[in-house]
């Protein structure tokens, strides 16, 4: 789960990891065609993180290959990868079962919960730390998941190269929310962006994003509100009622407890 980094906390029952999950996607910033690279905005700072043994030892031992698709240090090499389908050929749901791709799930507790929950259901996450692609896969590995893949990457170019209407879900957990306004350019949430987002969901589908940030929220809202194929579930102008899927997070619950709001949207693709 992508979280800001000063607010960010980790679990240390554990591991002793303490990632910085800005929000984990080096995308592309367009003003013509949403498919061609004009100039290249990051909406994340990569940096130096400690690896546990855990997660060391998930990047690194044949039992947890079968969660990680690609190279799982350095920049993540998407070539080849074009269809996320198909990269459950060979597990218990197939191909066909729902599928949704989380963006920057940071160190993967929350996405991890989510796959137990629903195991009929597919899930793919897309991540740019290596500490938390290790942590992740290491917590498939011991819960025996067959429904998770792990993609090493930049998330925006990721799915530029899927097919159209390809996706069930996408959700966004706590992006980094930019606070400057000379940074807002960076922030993932953008008409650029969401079109590229929106090209790859199925009809019907949704995308699912979460802030503690109000001003970030309520930015989100005008942006996703205006977009022209996507309908706001809880009607244009709300936000949505948290829903019991989306785990609650310590970093969550902890904010709460300070005070802090916390604002989902959930947007259905027309």
């Amino acid at each position: 789960m992508s979280q800001h980094p000063d607010t960010q906390t980790t679990d240390t029952t554990d591991t002793t990891d303490t990632t910085d999950t800005t929000d984990t996607t080096d995308t592309t910033d367009t003003t013509e065609d949403s498919s061609k690279r004009l100039r290249i905005v990051n909406t994340f700072m990569k940096r130096r993180t400690h690896m546990n043994k855990k997660a060391e030892l998930a990047l690194t031992s044949p039992e947890f290959t079968q969660y990680i698709v690609n190279n799982s240090s350095g920049d993540g090499d998407l070539q080849g990868i074009t269809d996320l389908r198909a990269l459950f050929d060979d597990t218990a749901n197939g191909p066909n079962a729902p599928l949704t791709l989380e963006i920057g799930f940071g160190l993967g507790d929350s996405l991890i919960e989510m796959a137990i929950a629903d195991p009929a259901r597919n899930f793919v996450g897309v991540e740019v730390h290596e500490p938390g692609i290790g942590k992740c896969a290491y917590m498939a590995g011991t819960q025996g998941l067959s429904n998770i893949k792990i993609i090493n990457g930049d998330a925006i170019k990721l799915l530029q190269q899927l097919p159209e209407n390809h996706l069930d879900r996408i959700q966004l957990f706590f992006p980094d929310p930019w606070q400057k306004k000379r940074h807002h350019k960076r922030r993932f949430v953008s008409p650029e962006r969401m079109a590229i987002v929106t090209r790859s969901l199925k009809p019907g589908g949704w995308f699912h994003t979460a802030t503690d940030w109000e001003h970030y929220a309520f930015w989100m809202l005008k942006v996703l509100d205006l977009m022209p194929n996507l309908k706001n579930q809880a009607g244009t102008g709300n936000f949505a009622v948290r829903p019991d899927f989306r785990p609650m997070t310590k970093f969550e619950r902890r904010g709460i407890e300070r005070g802090h709001g916390v604002w989902d949207l959930i947007y259905i693709k027309q």
